[in-house]
C-alpha cells in the first residue's frame, strides 16, 4: 500500500485526523488480501489467472499514465504478451517468458512514437516481472507456496507498519518531493517489521528450520525494495502528473498503487533464488 500523495498533516486533521484514510485502506486491502490468499491456496490455474489479471491491470494503468500514440493497441498487444508469459512461467519456463516479454516490448516501443519509446515498453516489463516472478516461484515443488506466503508477510507487514509507524512517530520525511507522506521512521519500522513477519510465517510453517538469521536479512532487503517500489511508482505518477494510477479500486486508486512494492520484492526474490543455484528458485531463498 503506497503512501504516495498523502495530504499534509493539517489537511488530514481537518478531514478526521491522521488516520482519516484508514477505512478505505482496510477495505481495499482486505479484498485483495483475501483473493490473493485464496489463489495461493488453490494454486495451479487459479493462481496464474489471479496474477495475470493483476498484470493486465498494471499494464493498462501504466500505458494510460504515460500516454503517447496507440495506447489501446499497446495494451492489447501487451496483454497478449502477458498471457503468453504467464503460460510459460506457470510451467517453469521463466527464460522463455522473459524472452517473449522483451520481444513484444520492442514492438511497443515502435508503436508508442517519439517521447514514449522507453516508457511504453518499460510498462510491459514492469507488469511482466510481477507475473513471471510470482509464477516461477510458485512453480517450485518444494518451497513454492511458502515463498509466496513469505513475500505476502514481508510486503504487507512492511506496508502496515510503515503506515502506523510514520503516523505515530512522525519525524523527517523520506523523500518529500516524491512521496510527502512517507517518513524515515515509518520506513525503518516497516522494513524491520516486514522482515520479522516473513521469518514468523516461515517459523510457523512445516519448514520452520528455514526461519534463520540469513532469512531475516533477505527479508530486510525485500522489505526495503518494497518501499523502493512505492517510491518508484510515486515518482512515475508525479513525472506524468497523475494522483492515482487509475480508479479500478473504488475510492482508493488503482492496482499499481496496491502492488508497487510487491513487484520489486517478488522480482528480487526470484532473481536471488536463481542466482543461488539451489534445486529450485524458491529453495534459494530459504536454504542457507
Amino acid at each position: 500500500m503506497s503512501e504516495s500523495f498523502e495530504p499534509p498533516a493539517a489537511k488530514a486533521g481537518a478531514r478526521g485526523g491522521q488516520f482519516s484514510d484508514l477505512g478505505p485502506r482496510i477495505g481495499s486491502a482486505a479484498a485483495l488480501i483475501a483473493t490473493a490468499v485464496v489463489a495461493l491456496y488453490v494454486g495451479g490455474d487459479a493462481f496464474a489467472l489471479f496474477w495475470l489479471l493483476a498484470g493486465f491491470a498494471v499494464s493498462w494503468e501504466w500505458q494510460s499514465i504515460v500516454g503517447g500514440k496507440m495506447a489501446l493497441a499497446r495494451f492489447a498487444l501487451g496483454g497478449a504478451s502477458l498471457a503468453g508469459a504467464t503460460a510459460f512461467a506457470a510451467h517453469g519456463g521463466g527464460p522463455a517468458a522473459l524472452v517473449s516479454l522483451v520481444f513484444f516490448s520492442a514492438i511497443l516501443a515502435i508503436l508508442a512514437g517519439p517521447g514514449r519509446r522507453l516508457w511504453a515498453p518499460a510498462g510491459l516489463l514492469y507488469a511482466g516481472s510481477l507475473i513471471v516472478s510470482t509464477n516461477v516461484l510458485r512453480h517450485s515443488s518444494d518451497y513454492g507456496a511458502l515463498s509466496i506466503a513469505w513475500l505476502f508477510a514481508v510486503v504487507w507487514g512492511t506496508d502496515v507498519m510503515a503506515y502506523f509507524g510514520g503516523r505515530l512517530i512522525g519525524g523527517p520525511k523520506l523523500w518529500p518531493r516524491v512521496s510527502p507522506g512517507k517518513t524515515w521512521s515509518g520506513t525503518l519500522v516497516g522494513v524491520a517489521s516486514g522482515a520479522l513477519a516473513g521469518v514468523g510465517v516461515v517459523y510457523l510453517s512445516r519448514w520452520s528450520a528455514a526461519a534463520t538469521l540469513p532469512l531475516f536479512f533477505v527479508g530486510i532487503v525485500a522489505a526495503a525494495l518494497a518501499q523502493a517500489g512505492d517510491l518508484f511508482e510515486s515518482w512515475i505518477k508525479r513525472r506524468f502528473g497523475v494522483k492515482d494510477s487509475s480508479r479500478l479500486i473504488p475510492g482508493h486508486g488503482g492496482v499499481m498503487d496496491r502492488v508497487d512494492g510487491f513487484i520489486f520484492a517478488s522480482a528480487f526474490a526470484a532473481m536471488l533464488g536463481g542466482l543461488r543455484g539451489q534445486e529450485s528458485l524458491a529453495a534459494g531463498i530459504f536454504i542457507w
